[in-house]
């Protein structure tokens, strides 16, 4: 079939991430030979990246004001606000290919936590990076000394993987492979529950073993960061290396119909319908999957997904107890609280210079409970932490509950799913490969790769 190949000069125009609209072309000037994306997070991105570097032309449709999906920050009064504590690990194989690193200014938290527990702070560190801390704290109750052993045993033994063992691997939950390890329960409860509870918000660690061998390969081998600006500032970074008219923002997609083989229809909330020859990408959260094909619901059996909560305080500079770029854990068994951070001493520019941004995250969504409520009782929570005279000057910003925040991916999984679920139909999101950053693009370049197998399509 013949495909109409955009000219390489209509890809020069840039895309601006902080407009709220981007001008529509008229529908009835659209032609079929374009591929349609939907959803601009990372894994639609992605599978844009992956057309336009073979001069594939598509269409990229966004119901919200700016692309990025949950990855997205927002402003406010001086400070970046983030949608959800979201960090970036720079060793994620398949965001090295894709993003500029120094464009990105990263910033980098401690290799390591302060863990709160009986009382005080004890602090846990990388001995690769910090071997001074990590001597001073073999003796702190978070662990044994076999403990610390174990954890230099666990780097070994996922270091001498590749990603594609480590996802095609036996799996058990982590809880279960942590014991299996040897590790004590006091370092399960106090470090491992809230340390990874509060990546996979998960705080029983019933997620599968294969994303914790990903997870602490990629800790081992880089590092934890933000970018300077947000961590919206990936998802811009990605959409400003495409054509701008290749992207429709405020565009919600209420429907998709596959007519035939060559043929697909995609009817938008304003009623207008795009039709496309070359195929579909649904690049969407797995709940709306199925609310886009009504009755071809992609896994009834689906387990509920993971929820968060994340606060934000503004206070001075003078009133945070700490001037490090540390992550804080909840070590107690106690509270709701799982981790916090100042994120302006990990990144300046998160802030006003003369006051500090402090995020603090739960995991569930807390339903139940008004955001005044939550609020207070994170307030009196923190204040056992730090003293209620400091943390009580702390001035509420925003509240953010993230319902979908990541998939469920408790065994058994399928870490590596086919993304084509039907001729001309393709899907990618991170719950088709690993509920990572990294995950959400390798599956977006999945997509677009199996659209042109399927399809034929070459570049010029």
């Amino acid at each position: 079939m013949p495909v109409t190949l955009l000219s390489p000069l209509s890809f020069k125009i840039k895309f601006n991430p902080q407009a709220t609209a981007l001008k529509k072309p008229q529908f009835n000037t659209l032609n079929k030979d374009k591929v349609i994306i939907i959803g601009a997070g990372l894994a639609g991105l992605a599978a844009a990246t992956k057309l336009h570097s073979q001069n594939i032309p598509f269409l990229l449709l966004e119901a919200s004001d700016a692309v990025g999906g949950r990855v997205r920050t927002d402003t406010l009064n001086g400070f970046l606000l983030d949608r959800g504590f979201q960090i970036f690990i720079t060793a994620y194989p398949e965001a090295q290919k894709l993003l500029d690193y120094n464009a990105l200014n990263l910033q980098k938290f401690y290799s390591g936590a302060k863990i709160f527990h009986n009382g005080r702070f004890h602090t846990v560190a990388d001995p690769l990076r910090h071997f001074g801390d990590s001597l001073n704290s073999l003796a702190n109750p978070i662990g044994s000394a076999l403990d610390k052993l174990l954890i230099g045993l666990t780097r070994i033994r996922v270091l001498s993987k590749s990603d594609e063992e480590i996802f095609s691997a036996g799996e058990v939950s982590v809880l279960d492979l942590l014991k299996s390890i040897g590790f004590s329960d006091s370092i399960i409860e106090r470090f491992f529950k809230p340390f990874f509870g509060g990546i996979f918000f998960d705080k029983e660690l019933e997620t599968s073993s294969r994303l914790f061998d990903f997870i602490f390969k990629c800790l081992a081998l880089g590092d934890n960061t933000i970018p300077a600006k947000g961590i919206g500032e990936i998802p811009n970074q990605l959409a400003a290396k495409l054509p701008s008219d290749s992207i429709l923002l405020n565009t919600k997609v209420v429907s998709v119909d596959l007519n035939s083989r060559n043929s697909a229809n995609v009817r938008l909330q304003n009623g207008e319908v795009l039709n496309t020859e070359l195929g579909i990408i649904l690049a969407v959260e797995e709940p709306e999957v199925d609310k886009l094909l009504p009755g071809k619901e992609l896994n009834p059996q689906r387990k509920k997904y993971r929820s968060t909560v994340c606060l934000y305080f503004s206070a001075n500079r003078d009133k945070i107890p700490a001037q490090d770029p540390v992550l804080f854990l909840n070590g107690s068994g106690k509270g709701i609280v799982n981790n916090m951070f100042f994120a302006t001493n990990v990144a300046p520019s998160y802030g006003p210079s003369d006051k500090a941004l402090v995020s603090v995250s739960l995991i569930g969504l807390f339903e139940d409970v008004s955001d005044d409520n939550l609020r207070d009782e994170v307030i009196r929570e923190i204040s056992g932490w730090f003293g209620s005279e400091m943390v009580g000057s702390w001035e509420h910003l925003r509240t953010y509950r993230i319902r979908f925040a990541q998939p469920n991916q408790s065994p058994p999984t399928n870490l590596m799913k086919n993304p084509k679920r039907e001729s001309g139909l393709y899907l990618c999101g991170d719950y088709m490969t690993s509920a990572t950053f990294d995950g959400a693009l390798v599956s977006g370049r999945r997509a677009a790769e199996a659209l042109i197998r399927e399809r034929a399509l070459l570049s010029v």
